[in-house]
């Protein structure tokens, strides 16, 4: 199986599954990978490449027909996909809300954005993915999930590289909240964004603040990477 990649050719092996929308198929490391596919299917398509039990039927019953349905099933076969296993695969979500592996060693991440789903596969360590449609009015709300002073290093640019920049932030952000799966951890005030200059792929340093039981906080930076991929922003990110 070939996948063509915006940095040239990856070959890859061609697993049991077959998973024919498969669009971007990247290997971080040794230990991590993900992969992004393009849903073309209907619901009942999807459904018949899955094992689900009782306490999944009943999560696809409580969705909405439409696109909540097929983001949920097509997130599962991609997973599937990237697992190479026919048999099945018990993914239910903690407290928190983080979906995690209850029968495989592997830790994941999630993600959706209209007509694409991605999933984030580590052998070692949390992940954590996100992808968006990139829109305009992103800048009407940046003021809620960004620090006045994270929004200073893009005063002057113009109106589409603040867009892209804005996007690569909270791409970011999304990333590292899925990988620490806490809850209670706010984009605008535990998270920070270092200066950076946006490039259609490239990395920035994120700073986040956790609050611990103890009553202390623990300081983290994390290396995100980001992308353009067609008219979305893809952001990733693995355990430091």
């Amino acid at each position: 199986m070939i996948v063509r990649m915006r940095s040239g050719t990856f070959f890859v092996k061609m697993p049991k599954f077959v998973c024919m929308g498969l669009v971007y198929l990247r290997k971080l490391n040794k230990d991590t990978r993900f992969a992004i596919w393009r849903i073309e299917e209907e619901a009942d398509d999807l459904l018949s490449r899955l094992q689900l039990d009782e306490r999944e039927r009943g999560v696809l019953r409580s969705l909405n027909k439409g696109k909540r349905t097929l983001h949920w099933l097509g997130t599962r076969v991609l997973l599937r996909y990237m697992l190479d296993t026919p048999g099945f695969i018990d993914c239910p979500s903690d407290e928190n809300g983080k979906p995690y592996l209850a029968n495989f060693p592997q830790k994941i991440s999630l993600t959706h954005s209209f007509d694409y789903v991605a999933v984030m596969l580590s052998e070692n360590g949390e992940v954590g993915i996100d992808l968006e449609l990139v829109k305009p009015k992103i800048t009407r709300i940046a003021h809620k999930f960004m620090k006045p002073e994270e929004l200073e290093f893009m005063e002057g640019l113009e109106a589409e590289s603040r867009i892209d920049h804005l996007y690569a932030c909270w791409c970011a952000k999304e990333a590292v909240y899925k990988l620490q799966g806490n809850r209670g951890v706010s984009f605008k005030d535990n998270m920070t964004i270092h200066p950076f200059v946006f490039q259609e792929q490239g990395v920035l340093a994120l700073t986040l603040v956790k609050p611990q039981e103890n009553g202390t906080e623990s300081l983290t930076t994390y290396k995100v990477h980001y992308e353009r991929f067609l008219d979305y922003m893809l952001g990733y990110v693995m355990e430091p």
